[in-house]
């Protein structure tokens, strides 16, 4: 496969990540993380009205900018290089790739450009407490009355899902099983009988929330029923962006762990001379780039584009299982090359490394993901 970033797209990534350096030093991803919100809305109006980046996969005819996976890819690998701390991927990633892929054309118009406008932050609440990345586990009921549907049932591991103004949630008709009977409702973040709770985790720059569902009114996305392949496919599509994502996080940790061997100063000499060291600063390219190559491929595939698009489901697993191993291995490296300073709080290196982990195991860890590359091949 031949593959390159056109002018317009390097550019493109140039003038992102000088916002992102601007906007997102550590120095600030410390500050958002111990709020409860997580984010600057002052930062995210810049990156919805002034980058237009809320908007970049969404079509012109819902208020988007009409780009495709690639560029939204870009977005995600500048996001996870900086540690951007916003609803970006549970709003546009998650929940606008949901509506795009189940709503009718009437709800598209209706629910997508206040998101494409970065007015309305949304979120996709599908996991339950089971801890399941897919629909075999899906025990919320959604019973029809006389003015739409009533939703029952425990929603977790919802990202941003306390702050969100626009819930997608998945749910099931009563007395079904398996694959039938799934589908995909639109809820207001404040609706009655609906309480939400952030969830403590390992990484305070993903907020995570349990949402529960008591009698709450909701209205049918798309067709009834039709929801099982539909999530299917827009997990892929998220799997995608966060391998891109993650790939982001790390090359910057590989290139703080190349600048401090290059200072630290041992024996009089720097310790990148050192040959262990050398040897782990090439594993450490190599599998960042072995990473990168297969998260652009599956960018381009859910795009359509290299022959890819019929086989994304398997090509996503591929590079999520990929970048999950290359990113958190980075993060080991990059730990032990910084020595005792490393592991200490006032260092950085912790930040990314917590990110690391926490999406190695956000929608299914590697070992998940290689088992569901394998049914699909040869499915």
């Amino acid at each position: 496969m031949s593959f390159s970033f056109t002018d317009e797209q390097t550019e493109f990534r140039s003038i992102l990540r000088r916002f992102l350096a601007e906007k997102s030093p550590t120095t600030e991803v410390r500050r958002l993380m111990e709020t409860e919100d997580g984010y600057d809305p002052d930062v995210w109006r810049q990156l919805s009205q002034d980058l237009g980046v809320t908007a970049i996969h969404i079509p012109e005819e819902y208020g988007g900018q009409g780009f495709g996976f690639v560029e939204l890819a870009i977005v995600l690998e500048e996001m996870g290089r900086s540690l951007l701390c916003a609803p970006y991927f549970s709003t546009v990633v998650m929940a606008a790739t949901a509506i795009l892929n189940a709503g009718d054309e009437e709800q598209k118009r209706a629910l997508l450009p206040p998101i494409s406008a970065g007015k309305n932050r949304a979120a996709l609440a599908f996991t339950e407490e089971n801890g399941r990345w897919d629909s075999a586990g899906m025990a919320m009921t959604a019973k029809a009355v006389e003015d739409g549907y009533q939703l029952d049932g425990v929603k977790s591991f919802v990202l941003d899902g306390h702050t969100a103004e626009l819930i997608v949630v998945l749910a099931r008709a009563p007395g079904t099983a398996g694959d039938n009977g799934l589908s995909f409702f639109t809820v207001a973040g404040d609706a009655d009988g609906l309480s939400r709770k952030r969830l403590q985790g390992v990484d305070d720059t993903r907020k995570l929330a349990r949402l529960e569902f008591n009698g709450v009114s909701a209205q049918l996305l798309g067709s009834e029923g039709a929801a099982a392949a539909l999530l299917t496919k827009t997990l892929d599509q998220a799997v995608t962006c966060l391998a891109n994502e993650m790939v982001g996080g790390a090359e910057a940790l590989r290139e703080q762990a190349l600048d401090y061997a290059q200072l630290r100063m041992q024996f009089g000499r720097t310790i990148a001379s050192f040959q262990t060291m050398k040897h782990k600063s090439a594993d450490m390219l190599i599998d960042v780039e072995l990473a990168k190559s297969a998260a652009y491929y599956a960018a381009a595939a859910a795009d359509g584009d290299h022959d890819g698009g019929e086989e994304l489901g398997a090509i996503a697993s591929l590079a999520k299982a990929g970048a999950a191993e290359a990113y958190m291995q980075t993060a080991i490296h990059t730990i032990q090359i910084h020595g005792g300073i490393g592991f200490t709080w006032d260092n950085d290196t912790h930040l990314w490394f917590k990110r690391a982990k926490s999406s190695e195991v956000f929608l299914g860890e590697p070992s998940y993901h290689r088992e569901l590359m394998l049914q699909r091949w040869q499915g």
